[in-house]
């Protein structure tokens, strides 16, 4: 009868119902790790942790404690209730104060939607809008809308992000206990703080537990199970991981996602934060400040690990840019794609000559190797492997400049925006600038065989970055980068045999150092996955002659280690039409008949090269050091470990066996070929093979 009359004066009194609107809001996004893992919630637009779920997710006793605590005769009134109206009336004057607002659920809800002061005339218009509320919702959406509305403290907005933040579990697995705790903090989210005063909030529970009871709403029985539960808060910390990754993430989700699933591994994320920093601190004698790392899944293209800085909350060192997409150049970590690119048109195989001598190149362009040095003519092998740079422009010049821009791009290097003319051959030495996260899934695509996939950085939704899937270099190509990338005798002449570059598994790896050493790469990959590493300064300081493998290589190495444990990754497949021969290290081609020195060699099975002549074959003399030669100077480098700095000593013996004598002291073995430690002071070299011997002095600076 009175819900008659209360619609009876609103069709008289208040024709145009236009007040009250359901206000909208977007959930806060919670982002969490592939296992499940929390790594960081954002908030919404009200500065809460907003988390809306429909009512047959939330615990009937949970309804049932509200009901009693703020409105228990919320089914039977149109949106406001007379009798509780008058009851708070008469104690309100009875008490000389307010001690009753008598707002019913829905009268609480049109505050949430429309807040108000609280004077006579707002709580009337909160009255009026409870009324339209009442007309254009049903009892269970207005239930709905006031659990997923209210606000329960500490940035707690709705039932379930109360529930999850206070006690760790949804809204719909909360106990009698937690229901009535949680319901008791709706009259007051500030003066019943758990967080500050539990046992005043303790005290309010059991009143609400009281008035259950005596509403009927459950049995004693219930009333001393749950008045006897012992509440313990979980009060979930709000994680703040990958803050780079999750700030990148944030803005690529659909409005309406709530609880995100990345492809990140918390795990790894946090060894591979804990390592940049580590390694970063040990550098800054080096005038090393920063560091970033990418992860990837080759087989998804999801990003196992994102690390931005190497302290996001070091202003001085503004640990808030984002390395991983900051744009640097990547000096060396480009060849790879130029000796794949002359692999694929056969123009070079593994096996070819490219002589390592002082060259200008079209518009005076004088590049100089790293160590400084001249090695004469070189396999391709060998000079990817130790990163030569006169070499790797003469690859590029093979190709053109434009050829190997168009590559890259395609390779996701969509950073490379000018034209080709204006990077010249020089892109062969990584003068453009890249973001390591593309250069990571650029090498990622290597590890695939050649097939470039656009990266995906959630599951749940289904969140992949710009970027189509297509096939850069043929499996056999590929093949043939990986296998020289993955060569550690190749590289030994340029970074030694125990470079950071070593593992012992299969592991193709490869480092880059741009001009005046302002950025240093180290990118590596299994077949599994891929690692890319960055170190420098934002503020594009060079650093102290950092190089790949005393700079960003540790880093990798260290990863790649723990990587291979976790996610173990099988040896590379050689592919069909890849060919393995034996070649003539003096012509670059097939080894033929008169070929005294030869090695194997890997080919794609289209461009084998022709048989050797020997028309290149010389009078070898009966003994001859071939390495070092007379009068070589060397100079340690201090910031590199020196059982990685070695000289090869090698001499040409027709019986195979040499004995060799430094400083007058026989070093063991009789190989021919062997590495001895470089140790300052001036040193005299003797080699005898049978009754002959053969002699000469060098230096190593100190």
């Amino acid at each position: 009868m009175m819900r008659r009359i209360w619609k009876a004066l609103l069709v008289l009194l208040l024709p145009c119902l236009v007040c009250g609107e359901e206000a909208f809001l977007t959930p806060s996004k919670q982002i969490y790790d592939r296992y499940g893992a929390p790594m960081r919630g954002f908030l919404s637009e009200n500065n809460t942790y907003y988390l809306p779920v429909p009512l047959t997710d939330i615990s009937p006793w949970l309804i049932a404690a509200a009901l009693a605590a703020e409105d228990k005769r919320f089914f039977s009134h149109p949106g406001v209730d007379v009798k509780a109206v008058l009851r708070a009336a008469w104690q309100n004057v009875s008490d000389g104060e307010i001690v009753s607002g008598a707002s019913t659920i829905t009268q609480q809800l049109a505050r949430a939607i429309e807040p108000r002061p609280r004077t006579l005339w707002g709580k009337a218009k909160e009255a009026y809008n409870a009324l339209v509320l009442e007309r254009k919702m049903t009892k269970e959406e207005i239930l709905e809308e006031y659990f997923n509305l209210l606000e329960l403290g500490n940035l707690t907005q709705g039932v379930e992000a109360a529930s999850r933040f206070y006690f760790g579990v949804s809204a719909g697995e909360l106990s009698l206990s937690q229901a009535a705790f949680l319901a008791g903090l709706i009259k007051s989210p500030t003066y019943y703080n758990p967080l500050k005063h539990f046992s005043r909030a303790l005290k309010r529970r059991d009143w609400v537990l009281s008035r259950m009871l005596e509403n009927g709403f459950i049995d004693e029985e219930m009333y001393q199970i749950a008045l006897s539960e012992k509440l313990e808060l979980k009060t979930a910390a709000r994680p703040f991981d990958a803050p780079h990754f999750t700030r990148f993430l944030y803005p690529l989700l659909p409005k309406d996602a709530q609880d995100v699933y990345s492809t990140l591994d918390r795990e790894l994320q946090l060894y591979a934060e804990q390592l940049v920093k580590n390694y970063i601190s040990q550098l800054k004698e080096e005038n090393v400040t920063n560091g970033a790392v990418v992860v990837l899944d080759n087989a998804t293209g999801g990003i196992l690990a994102y690390v931005g800085s190497a302290d996001f909350y070091n202003a001085r060192y503004n640990g808030q840019v984002d390395g991983a997409r900051a744009l640097r150049q990547p000096g060396s970590a480009l060849k790879p794609f130029v000796y794949g690119l002359t692999f694929e048109s056969g123009k070079l195989t593994p096996a070819s000559l490219l002589d390592d001598e002082d060259t200008f190149f079209e518009g005076g362009f004088r590049p100089r190797n790293y160590d400084e040095n001249y090695h004469g003519f070189v396999s391709a092998r060998s000079a990817l492997a130790c990163s030569y740079n006169i070499p790797a422009v003469k690859a590029a010049e093979k190709t053109g400049a434009s050829n190997l821009l168009a590559l890259l791009r395609r390779a996701g290097l969509v950073s490379l925006e000018k034209p080709a003319d204006f990077y010249g051959l020089g892109l062969a030495l990584g003068n453009g600038e890249v973001r390591l996260l593309d250069l990571t899934n650029a090498y990622a695509a290597l590890a695939r065989g050649g097939v470039y996939k656009p990266m995906l950085a959630a599951y749940k939704p289904l969140i992949y970055l710009p970027g189509r899937e297509t096939r850069i270099f043929t499996p056999q190509t590929a093949y043939l980068v990986t296998d020289i990338l993955a060569d550690n005798n190749a590289r030994a002449p340029a970074f030694g045999l125990n470079s950071a570059l070593s593992v012992p598994f299969a592991l193709a790896a490869k480092t880059g150092t741009s001009k005046d050493y302002k950025d240093n790469f180290t990118m590596a990959y299994t077949p599994r996955w891929t690692i890319g590493v960055w170190v420098g300064n934002f503020d594009a300081q060079p650093m102290q002659k950092v190089s790949g493998v005393t700079g960003a290589g540790p880093i990798m190495h260290d990863l790649a280690v723990y990587l291979q444990e976790k996610y173990p990754s099988p040896p590379f497949e050689q592919p069909e039409g890849v060919t393995r021969a034996l070649v003539c290290t003096q012509s670059g081609l097939l080894a033929g008949e008169h070929c005294t020195h030869t090695k194997e060699e890997v080919f794609d099975s289209k461009h084998i090269p022709a048989v050797c002549d020997g028309k290149h074959r010389t009078e070898e003399p009966d003994l001859k050091i071939v390495s070092p030669t007379a009068g070589d100077v060397f100079k340690v480098d201090p910031s590199v470990p020196l059982d990685s700095q070695a000289v090869k000593f090698q001499a040409v013996c027709p019986s195979g066996a040499c004995a060799w004598t430094l400083d007058g002291k026989k070093l063991p073995g009789s190989a021919c070929q062997t590495w001895w430690t470089l140790q300052a002071g001036k040193h005299r070299l003797e080699v005898r093979c049978g009754k002959k011997k053969e002699s000469l002095a060098f230096e190593v600076l100190p």
